[in-house]
């Protein structure tokens, strides 16, 4: 079947920007459903954009980076784990698809919907069921946003190593369950789908295994990922030198993060006042054992959590 098919129909109608729109992640036990509007121009040359689910996560990286580059407009809509839960995951879906229109820098003429019609309000739009599989630019869209979420995915499994999270991507593989009945769930799981909330941890279980300062630098670190930020070490400790808990990147500035949890009872401190003289040293040794490591030219910065 000709791609640009459904696109051609509005293009030789005098409509332009024909957005198509998909999502990725409606599945998941765990992490967010993220959503995708594509523009293309017209007479589009991406001979190699299909449904995402087709292609290997290799070529759809590459395609990825094609796309951006062709688009006319691309939006990306995020909506997260506790967000799901609490509005369900069809809302989701239709909040994400909402915020990646939003996120257009040039206004839609018509919506090219993958599958059913969506609540996407003031906006004309044509459902088109496997649209990914007949419309170039809803198959731009299911790229994007699958590229999107695996590499939020990609980022939890360093934060939560042991649940396979750069494998499966948060879908309910066997192994995934089984990690969840053995582990408990995690910040990221949504406890509105099973078996996630039959095996919420409680901060009990977190104390008497001594969890607590891990859970807190998991808690940041997602919170790092949901702003945009790339993770590329948790705990990093070199042996008689000195560690960092949390090294990321965002805006090609790579940040050090120092992790200081503390629960209710406790008596709530200016973190930065629990850092001593020592401690910065070996904070500021850890890194520039890491940037010497990598041989890395670029901004750095210190923060505290």
């Amino acid at each position: 079947m000709d791609m640009l098919h459904y696109e051609e129909k509005y293009w030789s109608r005098g409509i332009e920007n024909v957005a198509g729109i998909d999502e990725a992640g409606r599945g998941p036990l765990a992490g967010p459903v993220v959503a995708s509007a594509v523009i293309l121009p017209y007479n589009v040359n991406l001979s190699e954009v299909t449904d995402s689910k087709k292609l290997s996560e290799k070529k759809r990286e590459r395609l990825f980076d094609e796309i951006i580059s062709t688009a006319v407009a691309v939006g990306i809509g995020i909506v997260h784990e506790k967000e799901i839960d609490k509005i369900n995951i069809l809302q989701a879906t239709y909040k994400a698809m909402q915020m990646a229109v939003r996120q257009l820098t040039v206004k839609p003429e018509i919506l090219l919907v993958d599958g059913r019609r969506a609540d996407i309000k003031h906006f004309k739009q044509e459902s088109i069921v496997k649209g990914d599989s007949k419309s170039l630019s809803i198959a731009a869209a299911s790229i994007i946003a699958k590229v999107t979420r695996d590499r939020m995915m990609i980022n939890y499994d360093k934060v939560f190593p042991q649940y396979g999270f750069s494998g499966h991507k948060g879908y309910g593989s066997q192994k995934h369950i089984e990690t969840i009945k053995t582990h408990f769930s995690t910040p990221i799981h949504r406890q509105s789908f099973k078996p996630s909330p039959d095996y919420l941890p409680t901060l009990k279980y977190y104390k008497e295994k001594r969890l607590v300062g891990t859970l807190g630098e998991q808690l940041v670190a997602c919170s790092l990922i949901k702003d945009g930020c790339e993770i590329f070490e948790m705990n990093y400790n070199v042996p008689k030198i000195g560690e960092v808990d949390i090294i990321s990147k965002n805006d090609d500035i790579v940040a050090f993060t120092e992790v200081k949890t503390q629960t209710k009872g406790h008596g709530w401190n200016e973190p930065r006042t629990q850092i001593d003289e020592y401690k910065s040293e070996r904070i500021m040794n850890a890194a520039r054992h890491y940037i010497d490591q990598n041989k890395l030219d670029v901004e750095i910065r210190f923060d505290v959590a």
